[in-house]
């Protein structure tokens, strides 16, 4: 065999193993991001009504209440999730003729996650015979708390609380959770009560 025709004959079967093992590979797709799978318990709720608090609500038993004084200010709460890696956290002002000053703070925190979020949607609730008026803020996309709210009697007492989850805000990764304690909001602020 002369030298041209041996490195024609390995050439042609250089690429015929080649071909052959390009033929035995499995194609490979690119796979979606996954994410863990958070099993969330059937929701009951607790009455917190504690004697040296101006307020009380149902709160899920998922969540524990760990009560904290922020500045001076008195009867501040956290709903916190453990297993959820989430809080709601809670804060009360005496209205001494600020109502209108309270609102627009509020207000001012929720839209500074304009930047970030998609939409944010505002829904009153209002329960005349416990002197209950609320907003719910429900802010879409990837913004650092999902749900805001305030409650007040419009004349002694705000309540305001944020919802924020311990992590990168991903409105795919926390969709579920967010979800879940939303039930729990809707459930505080109907169920909630002033002393």
């Amino acid at each position: 065999m002369t030298k041209h025709k041996f490195l024609t004959y390995c050439c042609v079967v250089f690429l015929l193993v080649g071909a052959g093992l390009q033929a035995c590979k499995e194609k490979s797709n690119p796979r979606p991001k996954g994410y863990f799978r958070v099993d969330l318990p059937p929701h009951e709720y607790s009455r917190f009504d504690s004697a040296a608090f101006p307020y009380s609500f149902d709160f899920s038993q998922s969540a524990q209440i760990i009560t904290r004084q922020e500045q001076g200010e008195k009867f501040w709460i956290d709903l916190n999730y453990p297993h959820l890696n989430a809080n709601i956290y809670c804060s009360y002002k005496p209205i001494h003729a600020n109502l209108f000053e309270l609102s627009e703070d509020t207000r001012n925190i929720v839209y500074k996650h304009a930047v970030r979020a998609d939409a944010i949607s505002e829904l009153p609730y209002e329960n005349p015979d416990k002197k209950v008026y609320a907003i719910l803020y429900e802010l879409s996309g990837n913004a650092a708390s999902p749900y805001q709210f305030v409650i007040t009697d419009s004349t002694k007492h705000f309540f305001r609380a944020a919802l924020y989850f311990e992590s990168t805000p991903n409105k795919d990764s926390i969709a579920p959770m967010a979800k879940y304690i939303e039930q729990d909001i809707v459930q505080i602020i109907e169920s909630f009560e002033w002393k």
